[in-house]
């Protein structure tokens, strides 16, 4: 059994483990996902609800085991003297023994739902053309959104968390100091 909770302080060790076995054999990583969240924990635009583990829970004994782990933190959308608050869901990670079993689509919906409850209208991202589409991401360049950097139109991705919660809003991503893009 899977349980989602906000992590806590005594996570943080088992987080950065996670993560960083998580990236370890993926092509496209810098392999710095795991200090990402770190230096995000300590920004302003760190929101501690939408830091969210999956524990899993032996049946048998009851123990738990942290094998996931998802981050969204504040982003802007920024057009000219316009600026749209945003999340970035950035990263997303699952221990390699438990992946492929539904656990980061779990943690991807239940942060959804978090964000919503705390009013948040969408999330951008960047990530992989067929996995994300499953919870509704489309093209960000389909709702008028770039990204500062380059990468192919395919992997720059939003959704609305709510109805036409990206109608009318068009620009750039401007993502926290922490992420290191300028």
């Amino acid at each position: 059994m899977i349980s989602l909770r906000p992590e806590e302080e005594r996570d943080y060790e088992k987080i950065f483990q996670v993560i960083e076995e998580a990236f370890r054999n993926v092509e496209n990583s810098d392999h710095q996902e795991h200090f990402l969240v770190e230096k995000l924990r300590k920004s302003e635009d760190f929101i501690p609800e939408l830091s969210i583990v999956a524990d899993f829970v032996n049946d048998d004994t009851g123990e738990e085991e942290l094998v996931g782990h998802i981050l969204f933190s504040k982003v802007t959308i920024e057009n000219g003297s316009e600026s749209f608050e945003s999340l970035a869901l950035a990263p997303v990670s699952v221990k390699p023994e438990y992946q492929n079993q539904g656990i980061g689509g779990h943690l991807i919906a239940f942060g959804h739902v978090i964000a919503q409850e705390l009013g948040f209208k969408s999330v951008v991202l960047i990530g992989h053309e067929k996995y994300y589409p499953k919870f509704e991401y489309r093209k960000a360049s389909d709702f008028g959104i770039t990204f500062p950097f380059e990468i192919p139109d395919a992997n720059g991705m939003a959704v609305e968390l709510v109805e036409n919660g990206l109608k009318n809003i068009k620009g750039m991503v401007k993502y926290p100091k922490e992420f290191g893009i300028e």
